[in-house]
């Protein structure tokens, strides 16, 4: 299989000064084109994924899985010449306003992998709530095994310290990023934008996550969508950090 470029980001929906941000977000959507793109908090009506899909030179096609209301939810960018196989895409309902999305895709030259985007509960308090999500992910998609291997991408709201981590790695996933660099960034949430009724429940820390299972592995591993705008420190195409790793198969 060739390598591929994996990204994912949250993309904070229509606030924090989101007319603001959309200059930002295309110019490094347009930069980065990676193959797959798993986003979070993407708001359907307004066609957030389909405005960033048509950013830069690549063709891609967006699957949606709502999360609390029709309108709003996951959603994942798929760059020609991949492509969902016939199967389709399913949907995990996690409560909460939660919720997953696995799509087959069919790597040209190489094997079927399942990718997989979600958002897990945001409240730090709540670490149990969040567990609970991993461990219903993590049968969902033992009952879905990829021979090609597994992708989860999203922001999960958990530190490494959390015990949702220890679910993930329990369950047989790596990190992209330890496995590409040693260690998870620091810091992917708050990326450092200041905005009115901005988020600030919590501390800062590393809550997004891309999670290999199966004949893959990260070759590299960096933060993506991190760069403020030119003219203004304050603000960013996210309040979160995105990331991207290059996946290939393992020999």
């Amino acid at each position: 299989m060739p390598s591929l470029d994996v990204a994912t980001l949250n993309l904070r929906n229509i606030a924090d000064r989101w007319p603001e941000r959309i200059p930002l977000l295309l110019a490094d959507m347009a930069a980065l084109q990676p193959d797959l793109l798993g986003l979070q908090e993407c708001v359907f009506a307004i066609q957030q994924d389909r405005v960033l899909g048509a950013a830069g030179e690549g063709r891609y096609e967006a699957h949606r899985a709502w999360a609390g209301r029709p309108e709003y939810g996951n959603s994942l960018l798929v760059r020609a010449p991949l492509a969902a196989t016939a199967a389709g895409a399913d949907r995990l309902e996690l409560g909460m306003k939660r919720s997953a999305l696995r799509v087959p895709i069919a790597i040209p030259g190489g094997p079927t992998i399942a990718m997989v985007v979600t958002h897990l509960h945001h409240v730090p308090a709540d670490a149990g709530v969040r567990e609970a999500e991993a461990r219903a992910l993590v049968e969902w998609l033992n009952e879905r095994p990829s021979g090609g291997g597994t992708i989860v991408v999203g922001d999960f709201n958990a530190e490494p310290v959390e015990p949702t981590y220890r679910v993930m790695v329990d369950a047989g996933f790596r990190s992209a990023a330890v496995e590409a660099n040693g260690e998870e960034p620091a810091v992917t949430w708050p990326s450092g934008i200041q905005a009115p009724g901005m988020d600030i429940d919590g501390e800062p820390g590393c809550l997004d996550y891309i999670w290999l299972r199966g004949p893959l592995r990260a070759t590299a591993c960096r933060l993506a969508f991190d760069r403020p705008a030119a003219d203004d420190p304050t603000l960013y195409p996210s309040d979160h950090l995105g990331l991207v790793a290059r996946v290939t198969t393992v020999d």
